[in-house]
C-alpha cells in the first residue's frame, strides 16, 4: 500500500496528463474517474471506451451508468453550473470494446487517443465466477492482449495499471509470495510436469464452439457447455472457478504481452472490494456484491446463523483504498 506522502504525489502526477480507462461504468472504474477529476481538475483528458454501436450511444452510457451516478454529487456541486462544460472538457467516452484490436476505435480519433495517453488503467473484466470460456477468455485474456498492442502504439505511455484479483493465486494454504506468474505456470504442486499454454486455450474454446455449433442437439446446451468447459479448464490447472483462472492467464499474456517494453506495468490484486470508506460518499456501493449479500441478508434476519471460524479474518477492502494503489510493481 502506498503511504502517505507517495498518496500525495498521485494528485500531481494526473496533471496535464491523458489517462484511458477500460471497465469505467463498473463498481471500480467509475469511483476511479470520479477520483482522478475531483482531486486533479487539471487533468487533460480521460478516455472511457464503452461496449455501444456508436458515439453518441457511448456518450448517453457514460452520462448514465458513469457520471449520472449520485457518486459524482460532490464533484457536481463543486463545479455548480460549469460541471458539464467540466465533464465535456475532460472526458471523451469512446464506442468501444476490449475484445476487439485497438478497442474498435479507428481513424483519427485512434491517433488522437494513441498520442494522448500517458497512463492505461485496465479494469475491464468479467468477474462471473462460472462464466462461458470464450466470454471469459475474450474479455479477461484477449482484452489484455488487445490493450497491450494498444499501449505498444502510444509513444507518450508512462504507466500501465492492471487490475486482477487477490484469488488468482487459488486455494493455497499459509503466506503466499504476490509474485508475476510464469508463463505457462499453474496452481498443481502435485503434477510439476504440467504446463499451462495460453494460446492453446484460446485455440481450444474456439474449437469447441464450432464443434457445438455445428451440432444441432447441442446447440440448445452451448451456454452449459461452454460453462462446464471453462470450469474443467481452471480445475485441471489448480485454479477453482473460471474467473480467477481467466485472470491469471491475462497476468501471463500482460507479461509476454510488455516483455523488455520499458513501460512500468502495475498488477494490482485486490481482494473482496467493499464500500467507499470516507470521500466521495461515505458507504456508497453500487448493487450487492459478494460480502454484500451476506451482510444483507443477516441485517434483514433472513440468515440467521453462518458457518465460520471466529479465529479467521475477513479480507476485505474498501474503496478508499483501491483506487489509490499506484506504483509500478505488484501491489496486494
Amino acid at each position: 500500500m502506498v503511504g502517505t506522502m507517495e498518496e500525495a504525489r498521485i494528485p500531481g502526477y494526473f496533471k496535464n496528463k491523458g489517462i484511458l480507462i477500460t471497465g469505467s461504468t463498473g463498481f471500480l472504474g467509475k469511483i476511479l474517474v470520479e477520483k482522478i477529476l475531483r482531486v486533479q481538475p487539471d487533468v487533460k483528458r480521460i478516455y472511457l471506451p464503452v461496449r455501444a454501436p456508436d458515439a453518441e450511444s457511448a456518450k448517453k452510457r457514460v452520462e448514465t451508468e458513469v457520471i449520472g451516478k449520485e457518486l459524482f454529487g460532490l464533484l457536481r456541486e463543486t463545479h455548480g453550473k460549469g460541471f458539464q462544460s467540466f465533464v465535456d472538457e475532460k472526458v471523451v467516452p469512446l464506442a468501444g470494446d476490449i475484445i476487439h484490436e485497438n478497442f474498435g476505435v479507428e481513424g483519427a480519433q485512434l491517433a488522437q487517443m494513441t498520442q494522448e495517453i500517458n497512463a492505461i488503467v485496465n479494469g475491464a473484466a468479467t468477474t462471473n465466477f462460472y462464466e462461458r470460456y470464450d466470454v471469459a477468455l475474450d474479455v479477461n485474456v484477449m482484452g489484455v492482449k488487445h490493450m497491450c498492442q494498444l499501449a505498444r502504439q502510444c509513444p507518450n505511455l508512462e504507466v500501465i495499471l492492471h487490475v486482477s484479483t487477490a484469488y488468482v493465486v487459488g486455494e493455497r494454504q499459509g503466506v503466499i509470495q504476490e509474485l508475476p506468474f510464469k508463463h505457462g505456470e499453474t496452481l498443481r504442486e502435485d503434477d510439476a510436469e504440467l504446463r499451462l499454454d495460453v494460446d492453446a486455450e484460446l485455440r481450444l474454446a474456439r474449437d469447441y464452439q464450432r464443434q457445438l455449433a455445428g451440432d444441432d442437439a447441442e446447440q440448445k446446451n452451448e451456454r452449459k457447455a461452454m460453462k462446464e468447459l471453462g470450469l474443467a479448464r481452471a480445475r485441471e490447472f489448480g485454479w477453482p472457478n473460471t474467473y480467477v483462472f481467466t485472470k491469471a492467464l491475462g497476468e501471463m499474456t500482460l507479461a509476454q504481452e510488455l516483455a523488455g517494453g520499458g513501460v512500468p506495468v502495475a498488477i494490482v490484486r485486490p481482494s473482496i472490494i467493499t464500500s467507499i470508506q470516507k470521500d466521495p460518499l461515505p458507504g456508497w456501493i453500487e448493487g450487492t456484491r459478494t460480502i454484500d449479500a451476506i451482510l444483507i441478508g443477516y441485517a434483514k434476519q433472513n440468515l440467521s446463523c453462518f458457518l465460520a471460524d471466529l479465529d479467521l479474518t475477513m479480507d476485505v477492502v474498501s474503496l478508499l483504498q483501491a483506487p489509490n494503489c499506484s506504483s509500478p510493481t505488484l501491489l496486494h
